[in-house]
């Protein structure tokens, strides 16, 4: 996934090229900002030591919190009560009820893990002022965990490992090449290593810490490799790859003899692998079309385990239980959040956990997506994720979003968005455009916008703008584009380069001025830095003109339609200053802005508060400048 992406969505397939037809509307009720930000965002799962509870996100009190469930009742309880800041489950200790969780400091990025003993104060374990830290798993006995730490160098992530008897901290591989550490074995013997190149390929190497030989696994051509899991005796690892063909896949490396074997492969991206605890079953999860699907085979014989049936929704992710006896499913739909279901494979018995949708909610009024393709400017097929109003027909034409997702790189995937269903609730339809450059749809698409930003993927937005135009039930003159990080810079692309295309531009934390961003990006991205610049252009060289001239802040002075502008304070990624200048800068031309700026905030937006301003905000301004504006006829 590339630089500055911010969300996924999760899940649909279905295909369809036009959708003019006459349906009759229909009628449903319409919820306030209030009820549809009453729904719990609960997720996580990970098991207690007698597999009795688990613990879980959960955002009902406004930020998230670490809960526990109890699995015989599903009685949940808050195990931290934090007002501030969120904190995030990574898993119990083992043999205790002890919790480690992780947080940052109001969306700073800066994450530490914390060791929470329930009743008592959580202790910082990584406490280095601007440590940035992350959990990364334990050994096979569980008495060791591993975290990786930018406290030696900023600039890079160093691999230790804390004895949970004492908690003190030693490092175990100090990288000071650019390296990402990405899998351990459990003998501590090899590492896996990988060296980004470009946004489309790396590199993948096998450190043997006992000789401190570095073995190259990777080809010489153009891929990318994403190391999985070792087998338990440390026999041999899994990766996955797209070497040679258009979507990754699965292989097996001996490390003995260095034999690779294809395991598993399928006509789109395999997401992940990984085993379960004492290697029974081996879990992959493929991004399908904008949508994850999941598959558990035993992993000795290579048989598919029968997937349990969950009544409306898809599976989004599994974790299996450290007996391998009991198995959390997260499950979600377009028009349901996700929820948490617990599974027994011994008796196959299937039990709900949560019911995260607010009551107050007909689940009949939501929109279920559905996704498109329409031709581009060049005949390129261009994938979307599309929401149409239930509201909407023939006699009653709706406006609409062409919607654009962060990265580059990123992309949009169906499933539930409460902001995203407000919206439709409301009576507006979402083309979610997943336009070239989009990850998910082959390598040779992924590439497509390498060094051509703001040009031929806009170009994809603006044709997806007038699919949308074509469609009989979408008012063709209402139609505006709204997009967050990388997306936010298409939505001010777009209202700068293609002012009689879009009525109104929504800019959520988007890049104003490329030549600052990719001088000032964190620090500890520096191993991403050189592939960064390779895509997009080096802000320090020759680049520079070009980056500048895309650069929505030096064409501010075309900015003649209404736009809103949202950014968080600490967004160590797209600095405030980005928003701020190109408000002002909008503001000369007498173009109606708006600007909410969210001081405990960072790149995106975490705080349930903050997040129903900015929607119930966003609303407000697309009913003033868009819906209710004056119909113009045809673009």
């Amino acid at each position: 996934m590339r630089y500055l992406s911010v969300l996924a969505f999760a899940v649909t397939l279905l295909s369809s090229c036009n959708n003019n037809d006459s349906s009759p509307k229909k009628e449903v009720k319409q919820y306030t900002i209030d009820q549809f930000y009453k729904t719990k965002n609960i997720g996580g799962g990970v098991f207690n030591k007698d597999e009795t509870k688990i613990a879980v996100n959960n955002n009902e009190t406004g930020i998230y919190n670490v809960y526990e469930i109890n699995l015989a009742d599903t009685s949940m309880k808050p195990i931290t009560n934090s007002a501030k800041e969120s904190f995030f489950v990574e898993d119990y200790v083992a043999g205790t009820d002890n919790i480690i969780y992780s947080a940052d400091q109001g969306g700073n990025e800066n994450s530490h893990l914390y060791l929470l003993h329930p009743g008592d104060s959580a202790k910082d374990l990584t406490a280095g002022k601007k440590e940035k830290t992350s959990f990364f798993g334990w050994n096979k006995a569980r008495t060791i965990l591993y975290y990786t730490s930018n406290k030696r160098d900023p600039k890079y992530f160093d691999l230790y490992k804390m004895d949970t008897a004492t908690w003190a901290s030693n490092m175990i591989y100090r990288n000071d090449s650019g390296y990402n550490v990405n899998s351990i074995s459990y003998n501590e013997q090899y590492l896996l290593l990988t060296k980004t190149i470009t946004t489309d390929a790396n590199e993948m190497y096998l450190y043997d810490a006992a000789s401190k030989q570095m073995k190259k696994i990777s080809a010489d051509a153009e891929a990318a490799y994403s190391p999985a899991a070792f087998e338990l005796n440390d026999s041999a690892f899994y990766y996955t790859t797209n070497e040679g063909k258009e979507f990754a896949y699965l292989v097996k490396y001996n490390i003995a003899g260095g034999q690779k074997e294809k395991v598993f492969e399928t006509n789109w991206d395999v997401a992940y692998m990984y085993l379960s605890e004492n290697g029974k079953y081996r879990v992959i999860g493929i991004n399908e079309d904008g949508r994850n699907k999941v598959l558990i085979f035993n992993h000795a014989t290579g048989e598919q385990i029968k997937f349990p049936e969950v009544p409306d929704g898809d599976v989004q992710g599994v974790n299996i239980s450290m007996s391998e006896k009991n198995m959390i499913l997260t499950v979600g739909s377009d028009k349901s959040p996700n929820n948490l279901w617990l599974y027994n494979f011994e008796t196959q018995k299937l039990k709900q956990l949560t019911n995260t949708l607010n009551a107050e909610i007909n689940h009949a009024d939501l929109v279920k997506s559905e996704v498109v393709r329409f031709k581009s400017f060049d005949g390129v097929d261009v994938p979307a994720i599309y929401y149409r109003p239930l509201t909407a027909s023939k006699d009653k034409p709706v406006p609409a979003l062409v919607w654009v997702h962060g990265g580059p790189g990123g992309q949009s995937r169906a499933g539930y968005s409460q902001s995203a269903q407000y919206f439709l609730n409301h009576g507006y339809a979402i083309l979610m455009v997943n336009n070239r450059g989009s990850s998910g749809y082959g390598k040779t698409f992924h590439a497509m916008d390498d060094r051509d930003h703001g040009d031929k993927d806009l170009m994809d937005c603006v044709y997806g703008k007038r699919w949308l135009a074509k469609q009989e039930y979408i008012d063709s003159s209402k139609i505006g584009i709204y997009g967050g990080s990388y997306g936010g810079f298409m939505s001010l692309a777009g209202i700068i380069q293609y002012p009689n295309e879009f009525k109104v531009g929504v800019d959520l934390y988007g890049v104003a001025n490329w030549p600052r961003t990719l001088k000032s990006v964190p620090p500890y991205w520096e191993s991403f830095r050189k592939a960064l610049y390779t895509e997009m252009g080096d802000p320090y060289g020759p680049d520079s003109t070009r980056l500048r001239s895309i650069s929505p802040l030096y064409n501010t002075e075309k900015i003649k339609t209404p736009l809103l502008v949202l950014q968080g304070s600490n967004d160590p990624r797209v600095l405030q200053a980005e928003s701020d200048e190109i408000v002002a800068g909008a503001k000369k031309n007498g173009t109606p802005v708006e600007y909410v700026l969210f001081p405990d905030e960072g790149h995106g937006f975490i705080k349930k508060e903050n997040q129903m301003k900015a929607a119930e905000t966003t609303l407000k301004f697309l009913d003033k400048y868009l819906k209710n504006t004056p119909k113009t006829g045809l673009n």
